[in-house]
C-alpha cells in the first residue's frame, strides 16, 4: 500500500524519544511525497513538527490499531518493529499484569518482582493436556510443549533459559522442573522427583549471591537433563556447570555478597555442632564483609540453612559429610583472615596473632609449618635443580586467595557430582529434557575475561537460535508451497570466527599464556596486530593500548586487557596443593584426587563434560587453558543441544530498582536487543508475517465482500476479495491451507473493515435518529393538545368554585359572628359571676384565719406557762435531795469509823466464836446420814433403769411400728381427703371457667369489630411476618446442612483415599507375583487373566536354545525391553521377599482354616437335608395335638363369653378376663414344652442321619480290614437302637445342660430385674417422701395441687405401661399365629410328601392331582442354589454379563433382586456362612468388573445394580422406618435371623466409590469437549469477531473445523441421561450426577477463560450466555430445574454478565460487586484485566476502573485460588427409595442361563 494512504490525517506513528525510547503521536495533516516534515500531535496534545531525512526518505514507523495492542503473540501485530513489541510488552505488563509474551518460538518473560498466584498445582493441572497457543504464554505451557513433544515424537528436548542477572533465569527453570515432576509422575512426588526439586535449594546455596542487581543471582551456568522411561515417568537427571565465578569468593563489589552458603555458616555459629568451626558474625571476615551488605531483606539465612541441609539429606548426603563440607567451607573462611607481613622488598611472613591460619590448619588437619612456609615461599624448578624462593607480600596474598578459590570450586565439583549421583540411575533414559539457566549477554563499564566468555557463548547460542528460526521459517514456506525467497538476517558466524577460529582471540591468548614473559599488554598488541583492519567485527579503543572493542551481535562491547592471561592461567602453588593433598581430612583429600593424573576429568560430567572455572589437571605446563576448557564444553553443549528439538525462553528485567510491575523502556529495548527478540521479528517482518486461514480471514473480513464474491469455495471467495482489495499483489500469497501477507496489510484490511463498519454505524444511527425526532415530535403535539383540553376545562371549574365559594363565605359570616358575640356575652357573664363568688370567699377567709389565730395563741400561753412552773419545782425538789445525800453520807462514816475500831479487839472475836462449834458436830452427823441415804437410793434407781431400758426399747419399737402405720394411714386418709376436695375446688373452679368462657364471648363478638379494622395491617404485614420464621428457620437449617455435606464429603473423600490405597496395594501384589513368576523361568501364571502371548514367549524362551535364537530375531526390541524390566522386577523382589512369606504363611494357614470349615459345614447341611422329611412328620403330630387343645380353649372361651353378655365391657377381674388369661398361660407353657421335645426330636433324628450317613460312608470304603467301631456296633444291633438309644442319651444330657445353662441365665435375668424393680420402688418412695415432705411446707391450696398432680402423673404412668404391655402380648400373639400358619402349611406340604412316599403305587393315578397342588403353591420370594454352583452364579450373574447384551432386556435392577433372593434363602436357613460368602463375593466380583470394564454404561449398570441391592437390604430388614413403606406381602419378607447393618455400610461404600469412577468417566468424556464448544464455536453466526493470532495458532474455533460443539455436548448429556434411566438408577442419583457435570462444565469453561485472553470480549461473553440458556433448555425439557445443576453454572453466568456490563463510572463497579457474588476477587480482576476489545468500537478497561473494584472488593473472604477445582466430586447421598416389585413374581429369564437357581 502506497505510503499516501497510510500516512493519512489522523494515522499514529513512533517517533523516537530520549526518555521513553518511543512516543505516539498522530498525523494532523496529511502526507504528500516530497514533504520534509510531518505535522504531528502527540498525546499530551502538544504538536510537533517531525523532520524527515531528504535522503532517505525513510518514514517513522506506524503504530498498530488498538485492537491488535496487547496481543499474546508479537508477531500476530500487523506492524512489525521496535516500538510495537515494546509497546505491546509494556501494555501486557503494566496494564494487565501478564509477565509472558510469546515472540514466535520464544517465550519473553519479564520479572515481575512480586509473588504471583499463577504457579500452582491447579494451574498446571490446566495447562497439562493444552495445546502451545490453546491458553496465554506461560512457561507451563512451554514446558508442555516439550514433554508432549518428547512422548510424541520420541526425541530430545531442550528449553534454553537465557537473560541477565535479575531477570528470572533461575525461578523459570525452576518452575519448568516443578512442571515435569509432576505431570510425569503421580499425584505425590516420587522420591527422584523430589530429589530433581532439591538439587535448587543447594545449588542456589552454593551458586548464588547477592549482586547490585539481583539479591539470588546464579553465579554459575547450568544444563540439567532429566530422564524419562519409556512411560514418560522421571527416573533420573544429570547437571553441567559452566564458569562458576571463582573471583566472588575472594572479592565482592560493594552493596554485593559472597555466596549465600557463608552467611548461611555464620547464622549457625551459635548451635552447638558448629562450635567446633570457631566462626562468627559475617562481618569479622574480609571474604565476606567486603560489600558491606550482609543481610538481604527478608531472608533468614539460618532458616535457609536448614533448608540446605535438608535438601542435603534428602540427596542422600550425610549428616558426616555434611559437616566436613561446613569444616572445608570454615576453614576458607579463616584463610581469608591471614595476614602477611613484609620481610625486606621481596620477602614476607605471616602474622598469624589471631589464630586464624592454626585455625585453618586444624580444620584441614594439614601441618601448620608447611602451610605457613608454602603461603610465603615458591619452588622455581631449573634443568638442574629446584630452588625455594621467597615471594612479596602482594603475590602471597594472590596466593593465599587462589588458593582459596581453588579449594572452593572443587568443593563446588564435588558437591555437583554429589548431586548427580543421588540423581542418576542405573538403568538408561529412553529421553531426557534438558533445561539450559544460563547468563545472558552483559556489559558494563569494566569488562573482563569473565564477560568474554559469557558473551562469547551468548554468539554462540544466538547462532543456533538464528539457524533454528530460519529452518522453521524455511519449513513453513515450504508446506505451504509459497515462493521461497531468501531472507536477509544477521549471521553472528564472523564474529564468533573471530573469538575461536584458529589464530582468533582464544588462540593468541593461550599462545600468551605459554610464552615466559607473556603480559596482558603484548597480548593485546598481538591482537591489534593481527584483526585491527582486517575483521569488521574488531577495533581499537581511541584512548587505550590495554582494551579492545567486539562489536557483538547484541551491542558493542569494549573489554579491558588486564587480567586476562592469570584468569586464563588459573594457576595455584603447586605446593600449596600437596600441602592439602597431606591433609588427614579423607574429605579434603577426596577432592584433591582427581589431580593425580593429567587425563583426570571431572566426576560431574563424565566424558569430558567438565565444568568451567575450575582445574581439571595437575599444575603442568600443558594442562588445558579456562579458555580452551570453555570453547570445549561450549562445543560439546551445541553438539547437545543441536541434536535435540529447541524450546527458548528469554527473561527481561524491567526495572533497576526491582519495584513491581515497573518497566523502563531503556533497560527493555537494550535486553530486547540483546536477547534475539528483535531479531525474530526483523526476520519475520522481511517476509509474511501474518497468517490467516481461509476460513478465519472469511469470518473476520465478511464485512468487506459483497454478495456476489461470496461463493461456495473459501479459497476461491478469498482470492477474490484480495485481489479487489489489494491491488499489489506482492503483499499476500495464497498457500494450501493459509494466507500470508506482508508487514502492514492487516492493519490495512481493519483499517478498511473499521471504515466499513463506521460507515455502516452512520447509516444506522441517521435512520434511528430520524425515526426517534419524528416519534418525539408527535409525542410533544398529542402532549399539547391534551394539554390545552385538560387546561380550558380546569379553568371553567375554577369559576364554578369560585362562586360557589362566594356565597358560601357570605353564610359562614353571617353564623360566624352571631357565634362571637353570643359567645362574648356568655363569657362576660360568667367573669361577673366568678369575681363576686372569689371575693366572697376572700373575705370568709380573713375571718376564720383571724379567729384560729387568736385560739391557737392563748393555747401557746397556757402551755409555756405550766411548762415554767414545773421547771422550777423539779429545779428545787433536786437541791433538796442533794442536801439530804450528804447529810446521810457524813453520818455513814462517822459509824463505820466506830464498827472498824470494836472488829480490832480479842474480846469481839470471842463472842463471835460461842457456840458455833457445837453447830458444825450437828451438821456433820446429818451430812453422813444424808450419804447412806443416797447409797440405797442410787442403787434402786440403777436396777430399775436396767429393768425400765429394756421396756423402753420394746415400747420404742412398738411405737415407731405403730406409728409408721399410724403415718402411713394418715397420710393415705389425708391424700383422699385433699383430692376429694382438690377435686371439689376443682369442679368450682370449672363452673367459674364456664362463666368467664360467658363472659369472654361476649367480649369477643366486640372484639370482632375491631378485628375487621386491624385486618387490613395484617394483610400488609403477612408476607414480612410469613418470611421471618422461614428466614429464622432456613439460616440453622442451611448451616447444618452445609455441615453435613462438608462431614460427608470428607468422608467420601477418605473413602477416595482408602480405595486408592487399596489399588495401590493390588498393584504392588500383582507386581510381586509377576515378579515371582519372572524369577522362576519354568513357571507360567495359567491362572491370570491378563497373561499376553508376549509374556508366554519370554517365559518359552527359556527352555530351548533355537527357540531362543528365533525370539531373539523376531522380537528383538522386546526382549530388551523384558530385560530391564526383569532386572527391575528382581529388585522388587529381593525388598518384597519377607513380605511374601508372610503373605504365603498366613494364606496357607486360612485355606487350612477354610477347607475345615467347608467340610463341617458340608456334612452339617447334609445331615439336616436328609432328616427334614421326619422332622416335618413329628411337626404333624405335634400341631394335631396344639390343634385339638387349641380348639378346645377356644370353645371354653366361647362359653365363658356367652356367660358374660350383660355386661357391656369386661372388666380386668372378671370371669372373661380371666379364662382368656388362663388360656393364653396355659398355651404358652404348652408351646415352651412342645418347643423342648421338638428340640430333642431333632437332635435324635439328626444323630440318626449321622449314623446312617456313618454306615454308607463305611460300606463304600475299599478294603474289609480295620473296620470301624461303628461297624461293630451295627453288626451287633442290626437295628441300630442301641447306637440310637446312645446318641440321644448324649444328645439329652447335652440339651439338658444347655436348659439348665439357659434356666440358670434366666434365674439371673430375673434377679436382676427384681433388683433393679426393688431400686426402682425405693427409689419411687423416696421421691413420694420427698414431696410429701416438700408438700407440707406449701400452703394448703398448693398442697392439695401438687398431690392431684401428681396422682394424676402417677396414674399416666400406669397407664402408659399397661398399654406398653398389651401392646406386647398384641405382638406376641401375632407372631404367635403367624408360626401357627407357618406350621399348617409345613404340616400340608409334609402330608403332601407323606401321601406320596406311602403310596407309590398310587402315584400315577393321583398325580394331576399333586401337580395341581404345586401349581398353586405359594413362592416365597426365595432364590435356592447349590454351593458347587455360587462361582457359577456370580460368574454369570456378574462377570461376564454385559449391559448392552442380556442386560438390556432385564427388568431393572434384576441381578441386584436375584442376588437378594439367595440372601434371603440363606437367612432363612440360618445360614450365616453362605450369608457372609455371598455378600462378601459378591462386593469383590463388582469391584472386579469395574477394574476390568471401565466403561460408562458397565459403571452405570453396576451403580443401579448396588444401590438397588442397598435398597433391598434396608426395605427387608425389618425396621420399622423402612418396613411402613411395604405391603403386607412385602413384610412377611423381611429377613428375620441376620442383622445386616454393617453390610449396608460397605455397600454404601462401594457405592460411593462406584459413582466416583462414574464421574471420572464423565470428566474423561466430557473434558476435551468442552472448551471448544463452550468457547471456540461459534454460535451465534456473525457476532464474533476473529483476531490474528501469531505463530502460536489456537484450536480453530470454525464450525468446518471444530470436531466438538455445543450439540456434541446435549448428545453425550442425554446418552449419559438416558443410560441412567434406562439402567433403573434413582431420579435423585441421577440429578447428583448431572449436578456434577453441570459443575465440570462450568469449571473447564471459566477456567479456560481465565487463562485465555483472547476469549475474553463482549462477544465471548454473548456467546458463553447463548450456550448457557441452551442448557438450561436442556433442564426444563429434562424436569432437571430442582437437581442444583442450574445453580452449579452460576459462577459462569457471572463471567459472561462481567464481559457484557459497562466498566466505566464507580456505579459500575458496585454493580460489579454486587452481580458477582459467585465470583473470587481474583477471578473478577482477572478478567478485567484480560478483557480483549475484537472491534474498535469497544474500549479496554482502565487500570482505575479495576482498582475501584479491587477497592470495594477488599474485605471479602473468600479462597485465594484463581481457578476452580474441576477434580471435585461434590458428597452424594443415596436416598432410600423402596421397590413396589414382589419378589415372588419376579421370573428370571432362560436367556441368564440360571436353571440352577430353584425357587422357594
Amino acid at each position: 500500500m502506497a505510503a499516501p494512504e497510510l500516512y493519512s490525517k489522523f494515522a499514529r506513528v513512533w517517533i523516537p524519544d530520549t526518555t521513553e525510547v518511543w512516543r505516539s503521536a498522530e498525523l494532523t495533516r496529511d502526507y504528500r511525497p516530497g514533504d520534509t516534515v510531518l505535522h504531528l500531535q502527540l498525546e499530551d496534545e502538544s504538536e510537533v513538527e517531525y523532520k524527515l531525512d531528504p535522503k532517505s526518505g525513510v518514514l517513522p514507523p506506524l503504530r498498530n490499531p488498538d485492537i491488535l495492542v496487547g496481543e499474546n503473540d508479537l508477531t500476530a501485530l500487523s506492524y512489525l518493529h521496535e516500538p510495537a513489541v515494546l509497546h505491546n510488552l509494556r501494555v501486557r505488563f503494566t496494564d494487565s499484569k501478564l509477565i509472558y509474551t510469546y515472540c514466535g518460538i520464544i517465550l519473553v518473560a519479564i520479572n515481575p518482582y512480586e509473588s504471583l498466584p499463577i504457579y500452582g498445582s491447579d494451574i498446571i493441572n490446566a495447562y497439562s493436556g493444552q495445546n502451545m497457543g490453546d491458553m496465554d504464554p506461560h512457561i507451563f505451557a512451554v514446558s508442555e510443549e516439550a514433554y508432549k513433544q518428547m512422548a510424541r515424537d520420541e526425541k530430545n528436548q531442550s528449553i534454553i533459559v537465557s537473560g541477565e542477572s535479575g531477570a528470572g533465569k533461575t525461578v523459570s527453570a525452576k518452575y519448568a522442573m516443578r512442571y515435569f515432576a509432576t505431570v510425569s509422575g503421580s499425584s505425590a512426588e516420587s522420591s527422584v522427583e523430589e530429589k530433581v526439586l532439591a538439587s535448587s535449594p543447594i545449588m542456589e546455596a552454593i551458586g548464588n549471591a547477592k549482586t547490585t542487581r539481583n539479591d539470588n543471582s546464579s553465579r554459575f551456568g547450568k544444563y540439567i537433563e532429566i530422564g524419562f522411561d519409556r512411560k514418560h515417568h522421571i527416573i533420573g537427571a544429570n547437571m553441567r556447570t559452566y564458569l562458576l565465578e571463582k573471583s566472588r569468593v575472594v572479592f565482592q563489589a560493594s552493596e554485593e555478597r559472597n555466596y549465600h552458603i557463608f552467611y548461611q555458616l555464620c547464622a549457625c555459629a551459635h548451635l552447638p555442632e558448629f562450635e567446633p568451626l570457631k566462626l562468627g558474625s559475617a562481618d569479622d571476615f574480609p571474604y565476606t564483609n567486603q560489600g558491606r551488605s550482609p543481610v538481604i531483606e527478608g531472608v533468614n539465612d539460618l532458616k535457609e540453612m536448614q533448608a540446605t541441609r535438608k535438601a542435603f539429606s534428602l540427596l542422600g548426603i550425610t549428616e558426616a559429610h555434611q559437616m566436613g563440607l561446613f569444616q572445608i567451607l570454615s576453614a576458607i573462611l579463616h584463610l581469608g583472615n591471614v595476614d602477611m607481613k613484609e620481610r625486606g622488598s621481596s620477602s614476607c611472613g605471616i602474622s598469624d596473632e589471631s589464630g586464624h591460619l592454626a585455625v585453618f590448619c586444624d580444620l584441614t588437619e594439614v601441618s601448620y609449618e608447611s602451610m605457613a612456609h608454602w603461603l610465603c615461599h615458591k619452588k622455581l624448578k631449573t634443568a638442574t635443580e629446584t630452588l625455594n624462593k621467597p615471594v612479596t607480600r602482594l603475590e602471597a596474598v594472590n596466593g593465599r586467595d587462589a588458593l582459596s578459590k581453588h579449594i572452593y570450586a572443587k568443593l563446588f565439583s564435588w558437591i555437583v557430582g554429589q548431586v548427580n549421583k543421588a540423581l542418576s540411575t542405573s538403568s538408561k533414559p529412553h529421553s531426557f529434557i534438558g533445561v539450559l539457566d544460563i547468563y545472558g549477554f552483559e556489559t558494563f563499564e569494566v569488562n573482563s575475561f569473565e564477560q568474554f566468555c559469557i558473551n562469547y557463548a551468548n554468539e554462540k547460542l544466538q547462532q543456533q537460535f538464528n539457524m533454528h528460526v530460519f529452518k522453521l521459517e524455511q519449513e513453513e514456506y515450504m508446506k505451504e508451497q509459497i515462493p521461497w525467497t531468501l531472507i536477509d538476517f544477521y549471521d553472528n558466524q564472523p564474529c564468533i570466527n573471530l573469538i575461536e577460529a584458529k589464530m582468533g582471540l582464544l588462540d593468541l591468548l593461550d599462545e600468551e599464556c605459554t610464552m615466559p614473559k607473556g603480559s596482558d599488554e603484548s597480548w593485546a598488541q598481538k591482537l591489534y596486530n593481527t584483526h585491527l583492519k582486517k575483521s569488521s567485527h574488531f577495533e581499537k579503543p581511541r584512548m587505550s593500548n590495554t582494551a579492545f572493542i567486539i562489536l557483538h551481535f547484541a551491542d558493542k562491547v569494549e573489554y579491558q586487557c588486564d587480567g586476562f592471561l592469570e584468569k586464563n592461567k588459573d594457576t595455584v602453588n603447586e605446593e600449596q596443593i600437596n600441602v592439602l593433598k597431606a591433609s588427614k581430612f579423607a574429605l579434603l583429600v577426596e577432592l584433591f584426587q582427581d589431580e593425580e593424573t593429567p587425563a583426570a576429568q571431572s566426576t560431574t560430567v563424565p566424558t569430558g563434560r567438565a565444568k568451567f572455572g575450575r582445574t581439571t589437571q595437575s599444575f603442568r605446563e600443558h594442562k588445558k587453558s579456562v579458555g580452551l576448557q570453555f570453547r570445549n564444553s561450549l562445543h560439546l553443549l551445541m553438539d547437545t543441544l543441536n541434536a535435540t528439538t529447541p524450546h527458548y525462553v528469554r527473561c527481561i528485567k524491567p526495572n533497576d530498582i526491582k519495584a513491581p510491575f515497573i518497566m523502563d523502556p531503556h533497560r527493555a529495548v537494550q535486553q530486547l536487543r540483546a536477547c534475539g527478540v528483535l531479531e525474530t521479528i526483523r526476520i519475520s517482518a522481511t517476509g509474511f508475517p501474518s497468517r490467516w486461514t481461509y476460513q478465519e480471514f472469511f469470518s473476520r473480513y465478511r464485512v468487506l465482500m459483497r454478495k456476489k464474491d461470496i461463493l461456495s469455495d473459501r479459497k476461491l471467495t478469498c482470492q477474490n476479495v484480495l485481489e479487489r482489495l489489494v491491488q499489489n499483489k506482492d503483499k499476500y500469497q495464497f498457500g494450501k491451507t493459509k494466507i500470508f501477507f506482508r508487514a502492514g496489510q492487516v492493519a490495512y484490511l481493519e483499517k478498511l473493515r473499521a471504515d466499513k463498519l463506521r460507515t455502516a454505524c452512520i447509516n444506522i444511527q441517521k435512520t434511528i435518529r430520524c425515526w426517534l425526532a419524528r416519534k418525539k415530535y408527535l409525542r410533544i403535539r398529542q402532549a399539547a393538545i391534551t394539554l390545552q383540553k385538560y387546561t380550558r376545562g380546569h379553568q371553567a371549574r375554577c369559576l364554578c368554585n369560585n362562586l360557589r365559594r362566594t356565597r358560601a363565605a357570605v353564610i359562614f359570616q353571617k353564623n360566624t359572628r352571631m357565634w362571637a358575640a353570643r359567645r362574648r356575652y356568655l363569657r362576660q357573664k360568667a367573669a361577673a359571676v366568678l369575681i363576686q363568688r372569689l371575693l366572697r370567699g376572700y373575705t370568709a377567709r380573713l375571718e376564720y384565719k383571724r379567729l384560729v389565730f387568736e385560739r391557737k395563741a392563748l393555747l401557746i400561753q397556757r402551755w409555756v406557762r405550766g411548762f415554767l412552773a414545773r421547771w422550777r419545782f423539779r429545779r428545787i425538789k433536786r437541791a433538796v435531795v442533794y442536801l439530804q445525800c450528804c447529810v446521810r453520807r457524813m453520818l455513814a462514816r462517822r459509824e463505820l469509823k466506830k464498827l472498824k475500831i470494836e472488829a480490832r479487839s480479842v474480846e469481839h472475836f470471842k463472842k463471835l466464836n460461842v457456840g458455833m462449834e457445837n453447830k458444825i458436830m450437828q451438821l456433820q452427823r446429818k451430812l453422813d446420814e444424808q450419804h447412806k441415804e443416797n447409797r440405797e437410793l442410787s442403787e434402786q434407781i440403777s436396777s430399775l433403769e436396767s429393768h425400765s431400758a429394756a421396756e423402753m426399747e420394746k415400747l420404742h419399737m412398738r411405737l415407731k411400728t405403730l406409728q409408721e402405720v399410724e403415718e402411713e394411714a394418715r397420710h393415705r386418709g389425708d391424700l383422699v381427703t385433699s383430692l376429694q376436695e382438690e377435686l371439689e375446688l376443682v369442679r368450682q373452679e370449672l363452673e367459674k371457667n364456664k362463666e368467664m368462657v360467658a363472659d369472654l364471648n361476649e367480649k369477643n363478638t366486640l372484639l370482632k369489630s375491631e378485628k375487621d379494622e386491624m385486618n387490613r395491617l395484617i394483610q400488609e404485614q403477612e408476607q414480612q411476618i410469613k418470611e421471618k420464621p422461614e428466614s429464622t428457620h432456613q439460616e440453622p437449617t442451611e448451616h447444618l446442612q452445609a455441615q453435613l455435606n462438608e462431614e460427608r464429603f470428607r468422608y467420601q473423600n477418605l473413602l477416595t483415599e482408602h480405595l486408592k490405597l487399596e489399588e495401590r496395594y493390588a498393584d504392588l501384589r500383582s507386581e510381586k507375583e509377576e515378579a515371582v513368576d519372572l524369577s522362576k523361568p519354568g513357571h507360567n501364571r495359567a491362572d491370570s487373566g491378563y497373561g499376553s502371548s508376549q509374556t508366554e514367549s519370554v517365559h518359552s524362551s527359556v527352555l530351548t536354545g533355537s527357540e531362543v535364537s528365533s525370539m531373539e530375531r523376531e522380537d528383538a526390541v522386546q526382549t530388551a525391553a523384558d530385560v530391564s524390566l526383569l532386572l527391575k522386577l528382581q529388585r522388587r523382589v529381593t525388598e518384597l521377599e519377607k513380605e511374601n512369606m508372610d503373605l504365603q504363611s498366613e494364606m496357607d494357614t486360612k485355606e487350612e482354616q477354610l477347607q475345615q470349615q467347608q467340610t463341617k459345614e458340608l456334612e452339617d447341611c447334609q445331615r439336616i437335608l436328609v432328616a427334614e422329611r421326619d422332622y416335618e412328620a413329628l411337626k404333624r403330630q405335634e400341631l394335631e395335638s396344639d390343634n385339638k387343645k387349641l380348639k378346645k380353649d377356644l370353645q371354653e372361651l366361647r362359653q365363658s363369653l356367652s356367660k358374660g353378655k350383660g355386661s357391656k365391657v369386661a372388666s380386668p377381674g372378671g370371669q372373661a378376663y380371666n379364662v382368656v388369661l388362663e388360656q393364653l398361660n396355659s398355651t404358652n407353657e404348652e408351646l415352651e414344652v412342645r418347643k423342648e421335645e421338638v428340640l430333642i426330636l431333632r437332635s435324635q433324628l439328626v444323630s440318626q442321619e449321622a449314623f446312617k450317613h456313618k454306615e454308607t460312608g463305611s460300606e463304600g470304603d475299599s478294603g474289609e480290614s480295620s473296620r470301624s467301631p461303628t461297624l461293630d456296633l451295627h453288626e451287633l444291633n442290626e437295628d441300630g437302637e442301641l447306637w440310637m438309644a446312645y446318641e440321644s442319651l448324649k444328645e439329652t444330657n447335652r440339651i439338658l445342660a444347655s436348659q439348665l445353662q439357659t434356666q440358670g441365665q434366666s434365674h439371673e435375668k430375673e434377679v436382676e430385674g427384681l433388683r433393679a424393680e426393688l431400686q426402682r420402688l425405693k427409689a419411687e418412695l423416696d421421691q413420694q417422701q420427698q414431696m410429701m415432705s416438700d408438700s407440707l411446707e406449701l400452703p394448703h391450696d398448693a398442697r392439695i395441687q401438687a398431690g392431684l398432680q401428681h396422682e394424676i402423673s402417677r396414674l399416666t404412668q400406669q397407664n402408659m405401661d399397661l398399654l406398653e404391655q398389651t401392646g406386647k402380648q398384641d405382638k406376641m400373639i401375632r407372631k404367635l399365629k403367624k408360626h401357627l400358619k407357618i406350621y399348617m402349611k409345613k404340616f400340608g406340604e409334609a402330608e403332601g410328601v407323606h401321601i406320596e412316599q406311602s403310596s407309590p403305587d398310587v402315584v400315577g393315578e393321583s398325580g394331576r392331582m399333586i401337580s395341581i397342588v404345586r401349581k398353586e403353591r405359594d413362592f416365597r420370594g426365595m432364590l435356592e442354589y447349590r454351593k458347587e454352583d455360587e462361582n457359577k452364579l456370580f460368574k454369570i450373574l456378574i462377570t461376564e454379563l454385559k449391559p448392552r447384551g442380556v442386560a438390556v432386556n432385564l427388568i431393572p435392577g434384576l441381578p441386584a433382586y436375584i442376588l437378594f433372593m439367595c440372601l434371603r434363602h440363606a437367612d432363612y436357613a440360618n445360614d450365616d456362612q453362605r450369608v457372609s460368602t455371598l455378600l462378601n463375593s459378591s462386593i469383590n466380583a463388582i469391584k472386579s468388573v469395574l477394574k476390568k470394564r471401565g466403561d460408562f454404561e458397565t459403571i452405570s449398570f453396576w451403580l443401579a445394580n448396588t444401590c438397588r441391592f442397598l435398597h433391598c437390604l434396608k426395605q427387608y430388614s425389618g425396621e420399622e422406618g423402612y418396613t411402613k413403606h411395604n405391603t403386607p406381602r412385602q413384610n412377611e419378607h423381611c429377613l428375620t435371623n441376620f442383622d445386616l447393618s454393617e453390610y449396608c455400610q460397605v455397600l454404601s461404600d462401594l457405592a460411593i466409590q462406584i459413582y466416583q469412577q462414574l464421574i471420572r468417566v464423565i470428566e474423561n468424556i466430557l473434558h476435551p469437549m468442552i472448551a471448544p464448544a463452550m468457547l471456540e464455536q461459534e454460535t451465534i453466526q456473525g457476532v464474533m469477531g476473529v483476531k490474528p493470532t501469531g505463530m502460536r495458532k489456537r484450536t480453530s474455533s470454525f464450525p468446518e473445523d471444530s470436531s466438538h460443539s455445543l450439540e456434541s455436548i446435549l448428545k453425550q448429556l442425554d446418552v449419559f441421561y438416558y443410560t441412567l434411566l434406562q439402567h433403573g438408577n434413582d431420579t435423585d442419583l441421577v440429578r447428583q450426577v448431572i449436578k456434577q457435570q453441570f459443575y465440570l462444565i462450568c469449571c473447564v469453561t471459566l477456567n479456560n477463560l481465565l487463562l485465555r485472553k483472547d476469549m475474553c470480549s463482549w462477544s465471548k461473553g454473548l456467546q458463553i450466555r447463548y450456550n448457557v440458556c441452551q442448557l438450561e433448555e436442556w433442564l426444563l425439557d429434562k424436569d432437571l430445574q430442582g437437581s442444583g445443576a442450574r445453580e452449579s453454572l452460576e459462577p459462569l453466568i457471572q463471567a459472561a454478565q462481567l464481559l457484557q456490563i459497562k466498566k466505566k463510572s464507580q456505579d459500575d463497579a458496585e454493580a460489579i460487586c454486587t452481580m458477582c457474588s459467585a465470583l473470587t476477587t481474583q477471578q473478577i480482576v482477572k478478567i478485567l484485566r484480560l478483557y480483549t476489545p475484537v472491534n474498535e468500537f469497544e474500549e479496554r478497561v482502565s487500570i482505575s476502573f479495576i482498582k475501584s473494584v479491587q477497592n470495594l472488593l477488599k474485605d471479602r473472604k473468600e479462597s485465594s485460588q484463581l481457578l476452580m477445582d474441576a477434580k471435585i466430586i461434590f458428597s452424594v447421598t443415596f436416598p432410600f427409595n423402596p421397590s413396589s416389585v414382589a419378589l415372588e413374581t419376579i421370573q428370571i429369564p432362560s436367556s441368564l442361563n440360571l436353571s440352577f437357581l430353584t425357587r422357594v
